[in-house]
């Protein structure tokens, strides 16, 4: 029985002496322990070694996939005729098999016994020193690391993030350019501003244009449409702008010249920028756009970054500064970040916008890990995403009722009940009526009446007045007895010399008297009755304020 062996130097190929001890597995790395017992287990019989690193490289490549190589094949059918071969692989022990017909053996027997060739190689190997050998498995290990992450420049993403930071600050630049010519050209020609509102026809209209006076003689229909372009010779020949020089009109066309090629460079840009997200992330792009994959691909750093975020993050990403608000407000946190300038959400309704962010954001996540992980470079999974949102947003605002995204069927419509109805739709048993009878009533003469009740209280109330009722009369009789004295005093004083004029008001009053008719007399004595009312009212609050210090005069004797 012959044993297969790789090694970073080559294949080799070992000779069992003494199959017998094969048997006995658990003893078998005792054989193993020095080399003078090793080689008396196993012999080398043939070594085939690799010409070059990138021919070891791709040996071990096939290796990892259980493909022999076209080395190995010529090297096993030369040395191998009629034995029966011991690998460490099954499946490559399979593929040979089928391919040179030679009967392959593996099992625990030949992975112990490889462990023991793995710790005696150098010993039984002439010519291969442990020192060779430690650098020829570094390097072959580094090349096959290198090649197992299938490193390719067509699937670099740096490039998208590069492109699409300076893609957002062209626009920037534009922006401040365009609005610089707007204002410096405004001092000559004013009304242009409102006219022309596209800032690149306005800067291609300035630089062809000039001063205003040659508006008139100039053809700008490449540039501006007929009604524009009339509109356009009628404000300039009545502007109300003022005159500017040679000098500056030079300086004012050689910043359009600045804006026009930032715009040309600009669609430049945008096209290398399509075709890259096309390249690296064709899923991500047919769902949400060129630009909007590549920004949410430049804020999670990479497409491998970005794969390993769930569909929550990415609908979010993008709105973090307001989310750690809403978190710390405990208000409502925000529906979407990045995402919502994707086309599909757009297009939803205001109150359906969340919804569709939502299920946008877990298909995203879904052609990212795609893009990012298989080895497909189509768009199909993208499309087909695409559709199924397309018609869930469809459904979400009515067009289809009848029809649902996905397996679930449509709500049966609700049909209005009817009591005579015979068949499926009528009750089973009848509907009850409602039973009067049932009710509970008190008896009349249990329970006395509310009127009677009330009418017993006021009796009560009227016969038994209260201390305070007794105490406002008594002050009110002591008011009118203070008047009166005034009243004694100041008709005693009164000097004679005013009597007269007293008689002659007296006279007056009588007449004024007799002509007042009976109406305003009435009106007199009802004003007299609300006076007589207000002193009445006043009066206990002063007889309370003299009882209490009454009171206080008292107890201070008491306590002397």
């Amino acid at each position: 029985m012959l044993v297969l062996f790789e090694t970073p130097a080559g294949f080799a190929l070992f000779k069992v002496l003494d199959e017998g001890k094969l048997s006995k597995v658990e003893d078998l790395w005792k054989d193993f322990a020095s080399s003078d017992k090793a080689r008396k287990v196993v012999e080398l019989k043939a070594f085939n070694k690799f010409e070059n690193t990138s021919d070891a490289l791709s040996a071990a490549t096939l290796l990892i996939d259980s493909k022999p190589s076209k080395g190995l094949r010529k090297f096993l059918t030369k040395h191998c005729d009629g034995e029966t071969l011991a690998v460490a692989d099954s499946k490559l022990g399979n593929a040979i098999k089928e391919k040179l017909k030679i009967d392959c053996l593996h099992n625990s027997a030949v992975m112990e016994l490889m462990r023991g060739l793995r710790s005696q190689l150098t010993e039984l190997m002439s010519g291969l020193a442990e020192h060779d050998l430690g650098p020829m498995s570094l390097g072959l290990s580094h090349s096959l690391s290198r090649y197992k992450l299938k490193f390719s420049p067509e699937k670099v993403d740096t490039m998208i993030i590069q492109a699409i930071g300076l893609l957002d600050d062209l626009d920037k630049e534009l922006n401040t350019y365009a609005m610089r010519v707007r204002e410096w050209y405004g001092w000559h020609f004013p009304e242009l501003t409102k006219i022309v509102a596209d800032n690149i026809h306005y800067a291609k209209a300035v630089k062809l244009m000039g001063n205003r006076v040659n508006a008139v003689n100039l053809d700008f229909s490449e540039i501006l449409e007929e009604d524009v372009e009339a509109e356009l010779k009628e404000a300039a020949v009545i502007s109300m702008g003022t005159e500017v020089n040679d000098l500056d009109l030079s300086n004012i066309r050689e910043l359009c010249d600045q804006v026009l090629s930032l715009s040309e460079y600009r669609a430049q840009l945008y096209d290398y920028l399509k075709s890259r997200m096309n390249t690296i992330a064709p899923n991500l792009t047919a769902l949400v756009g060129e630009l909007v994959g590549a920004r949410l691909i430049a804020h999670g750093g990479s497409l491998m970054n970005l794969a390993k975020q769930p569909g929550s993050t990415i609908q979010i990403l993008g709105a973090e500064k307001a989310l750690f608000r809403a978190l710390k407000t405990k208000h409502a946190t925000p529906k979407y970040g990045l995402i919502y300038h994707a086309s599909l959400i757009g297009q939803a309704a205001p109150k359906h916008k969340g919804k569709i962010s939502r299920s946008l954001a877990a298909k995203t996540a879904l052609a990212i890990r795609y893009d990012a992980l298989a080895d497909g470079d189509d768009n199909s999974m993208g499309l087909e995403s695409r559709i199924k949102l397309e018609t869930r947003l469809r459904v979400l605002e009515g067009k289809e009722l009848g029809k649902s995204a996905g397996s679930t069927k449509g709500k049966p419509k609700i049909e209005a009940y009817e009591k005579d109805r015979k068949g499926a739709g009528a009750l089973i048993t009848p509907a009850k009526t409602y039973n009067p009878a049932a009710d509970l009533v008190l008896s009349t003469e249990a329970t006395p009446k509310k009127s009677e009740v009330a009418s017993k209280k006021r009796k009560h109330e009227e016969a038994e007045p209260t201390k305070e009722t007794a105490a406002e009369d008594g002050e009110q009789e002591k008011e009118k007895s203070k008047k009166k004295k005034k009243k004694s005093k100041d008709t005693e004083e009164s000097p004679a010399a005013d009597a007269d004029g007293g008689e002659k008001k007296k006279k007056k009053k009588s007449k004024d008297s007799e002509e007042v008719p009976p109406s305003a007399d009435a009106d007199g004595e009802k004003k007299k009755k609300k006076k007589k009312s207000n002193t009445e009212d006043a009066a206990p609050m002063e007889t309370d304020v003299s009882a209490k210090k009454e009171k206080k005069k008292k107890k201070k004797h008491a306590d002397e």
